[in-house]
């Protein structure tokens, strides 16, 4: 089987530098890789720090104009967690994406106890454990403040669910649908999160979407924690390619470089999954394409 064409690919979980965390490379050379290999868009996420500034002057002075490299904020320790202020600031540089918290998660934070997250970054404080729903099970005030925030001034912006609990996503999604936010993407629930795949097809019957991510996977970095292709395929199976974007999520200094481990992974749910290049074009292009709002 050829190598899947990877034009017009929008990769919306790229980890490029610069970062407190080591990467495989710079959103600079993101942007030059991606263009080479005929990407149309990719999003810098970065744990630690809003990635708009980046992004936006890479497309601005390196870039050929016919990709274009995008930012995000993740609602972690170093922004002031849930921070409705902080979402105001990046929403008017431009991100693409709010994550909810990440590696400030108490979900992530208990997840990795034993075993160190490759992702993070070297930091001098130790992370606050952030987890969101009061002792009711509510969510927490400051944030519906950022959901209605989102609602009533930046709609086009997609709601991540970050590396939160299942009980965590489950309200935060039932608000976000409550208030009309048209944007919800859920992080890789089968990894780190603890989400069931029936969970998984609950959420995308209320309108979200369920990422599948390239370097979770033990056919594109095999690694002891890793999955195997199986769940893959299930997600694929029981979800379906309509409401699945497929991703990286690499960038890591000790992994493949996001475009190679993202065109390994369409093979692998090509000649594994028996996914078709139709598929992988909706999951890969037209998806990521209606969350970002480009138009194709």
């Amino acid at each position: 089987m050829s190598a899947f064409d990877m034009k017009g690919t929008i990769d919306i979980h790229v980890h490029a530098g610069p970062s407190v965390a080591k990467r495989k490379v710079d959103s600079g050379e993101m942007l030059l890789n991606a263009q080479a290999a005929g990407y149309r868009a990719f999003v810098t996420k970065d744990h630690y720090f809003p990635s708009m500034m980046g992004t936006d002057m890479v497309t601005k002075h390196m870039g050929d104009g016919t990709t274009q490299a995008m930012g995000c904020i993740c609602l972690n320790n170093s922004v002031g967690g849930i921070n409705v202020s902080a979402v105001d600031a990046a929403c008017g540089m431009g991100a693409k994406i709010v994550f909810m918290p990440t590696v400030s998660a108490k979900n992530h934070i208990e997840h990795h106890k034993k075993t160190a997250f490759v992702g993070a970054g070297k930091m001098k404080l130790p992370e606050k454990p952030i987890y969101y729903l009061d002792e009711q099970g509510e969510l927490l005030p400051e944030v519906v403040e950022v959901l209605n925030y989102l609602k009533e001034y930046h709609p086009e912006v997609v709601l991540g669910t970050g590396h939160g609990s299942v009980p965590e996503i489950n309200k935060l999604i039932d608000k976000a649908v409550e208030l009309g936010l048209p944007k919800i993407l859920v992080n890789h629930p089968f990894f780190h999160i603890g989400a069931t795949v029936d969970d998984m097809v609950h959420w995308a019957d209320q309108g979200a979407y369920i990422e599948l991510n390239a370097v979770v996977f033990n056919d594109v970095e095999p690694a002891s924690h890793h999955l195997p292709i199986s769940i893959a395929q299930e997600v694929l199976d029981r979800v379906g390619y309509q409401r699945i974007v497929v991703d990286s999520d690499m960038g890591q200094s000790v992994y493949k470089e996001p475009v190679s481990g993202l065109q390994t992974f369409a093979q692998v749910l090509m000649e594994k999954c028996g996914a078709t290049e139709e598929q992988l074009r909706v999951m890969m292009i037209e998806n990521p394409a209606k969350l970002m709002d480009i138009r194709l």
